[in-house]
């Protein structure tokens, strides 16, 4: 295994997932010192979160045109800069702006980081192993990023949860030229330009519709339209990618059985095991009154969890297939976050939790690896950034619509109400939206079940 160059595309992972997470135990500080509203506050999230999800298609595809490793260093030097414009920021316009730009450097980075793993390592075992390692990064960077903002922010205020990942990026980038192999002639063909502009409008006006619904209401003007237009947008790319010649997501991908299934079961995870980590938050915050620093401790337990879980995909594949192992992952996935939920209480604490988040972490770390390890599967190495794209955009769409239904959920049952009560129905909330996660986990099931026993879709050339 090419170990140097698998290192830097797992930091490349981890980065992309670490930024959703890293500024969710900074929020109060940055609503304090930079002079957000509570109904303004939402940006700073949603503002990374849509041009990341709009964008990954278009990123995807441009790693299979101009070359993996050029986009590698575009994301890396994009993601530096809007760090460093984030920390630098004042006033929440510039701070809204850098992580525009944040989200749009991760969608370059995460296709990149994603189909540099499926080419450079032969799909089998070496791939699995290697695929394994970057979900790790992956899986990882979203309790890490909790972690690490609490001890940041505890430590050293808001903004070095920005400025910490300058260095890395600029690391990043400088070592991307000594250890991946150079990209070669540009491979030839056209841009779908048309695609690009219909897949790009129609995925980023789902993405804002979704992440704002429950904020503005599902039926509020901004959303009705977003959601029109999106709709409109997205039939569109499809019957532009029907006849395009250079197609930004070539359809025929999708009757690759692993790859729809891997895109099913993508879909249900972002809905639910991958907003855990932002209700957990709001637990450790608001019901235990933990301040940033021990918010970001507490999220050790996830992510040992999460790290064993990614580990044992590469033991568990070769016995019980990816089918096996994939079913497998969504009832451990289920199960362990079922747990997690009847666990969180207004009097409880944190050594009554540690079952939960040790179930909730392993099922993560199942689901994850397996997941894009499917995806790639059978799928040939010019059109690797194209399926990388196309999961990743699905894992974000997943992502922004059970936030916003899963957020509703949670604060149904708090509107007026202030102290103790109001810290007992915010722990109730949690409970119910945490339960609806793990029961919603479950339609998972469907997905991985559309795989034939035994069969191998074979590698296309």
């Amino acid at each position: 295994m090419r170990l140097i160059p698998l290192i830097l595309l797992g930091l490349g992972s981890m980065i992309t997932a670490l930024d959703f997470t890293v500024v969710y135990v900074a929020l109060p500080q940055i609503a304090r010192d930079v002079g957000f509203s509570s109904a303004t506050l939402q940006w700073v999230v949603s503002a990374y979160a849509v041009p990341f999800g709009g964008f990954l298609l278009l990123g995807g595809r441009l790693c299979d045109l101009i070359g993996r490793r050029r986009m590698f260093v575009a994301g890396m030097v994009l993601y530096g800069l809007a760090s460093l414009l984030g920390g630098l920021a004042a006033d929440p316009g510039p701070l809204v702006c850098a992580r525009v730009l944040q989200g749009l450097g991760g969608a370059v980075l995460m296709p990149a980081t994603l189909s540099l793993v499926a080419t450079l390592f032969d799909e089998g075992p070496e791939r699995n192993r290697a695929m394994t390692v970057w979900a790790v990064c992956g899986a990882s960077g979203l309790s890490l990023g909790a972690l690490l903002g609490g001890v940041l922010t505890g430590t050293f205020g808001w903004e070095a949860v920005f400025f910490v990942n300058v260095p890395v990026a600029v690391a990043g980038a400088a070592a991307a030229f000594a250890v991946l192999a150079p990209d070669g002639v540009r491979r030839p063909g056209g841009f779908d330009l048309p695609g690009a502009l219909a897949g790009t409008a129609g995925v980023t006006g789902l993405v804002f519709a979704i992440a704002h619904g429950a904020e503005w209401g599902w039926t509020s003007p901004g959303v009705l339209v977003s959601l029109a237009a999106a709709v409109a947008l997205l039939a569109g790319f499809v019957a532009i990618e029907a006849r395009s010649r250079d197609p930004l997501l070539p359809l025929r991908l999708l009757a690759n059985r692993h790859t729809s299934a891997a895109a099913g079961a993508i879909l249900v995870y972002g809905l639910t095991l991958q907003c855990v980590p932002y209700f957990l938050t709001l637990h450790f915050q608001n019901v235990l009154g933990y301040d940033a620093m021990r918010s970001g401790l507490a999220f050790l337990g996830p992510t040992l969890g999460i790290t064993v879980g990614n580990l044992a995909v590469g033991r568990l594949i070769p016995r019980l297939g990816l089918r096996g192992t994939m079913i497998l992952s969504v009832l451990v996935g289920a199960a362990g976050t079922a747990v997690l939920a009847v666990s969180l209480s207004a009097d409880g604490s944190y050594p009554g939790l540690l079952a939960g988040l040790a179930g909730f972490g392993l099922g993560s770390g199942l689901s994850f690896a397996t997941m894009f390890i499917l995806a790639s599967t059978g799928v040939a190495p010019h059109e690797q950034g194209a399926v990388s794209g196309l999961a990743s955009t699905v894992l974000q769409a997943g992502s922004s619509a059970g936030l916003a239904v899963l957020v509703a959920v949670a604060g149904r049952d708090t509107a007026g109400l202030t102290g103790e009560a109001l810290r007992a129905a915010t722990a109730g909330g949690l409970r119910s939206a945490i339960l609806v996660a793990a029961v919603v986990a479950l339609v998972g099931l469907a997905a991985v079940l559309t795989l034939p026993r035994g069969a191998r879709t074979p590698v296309a050339r």
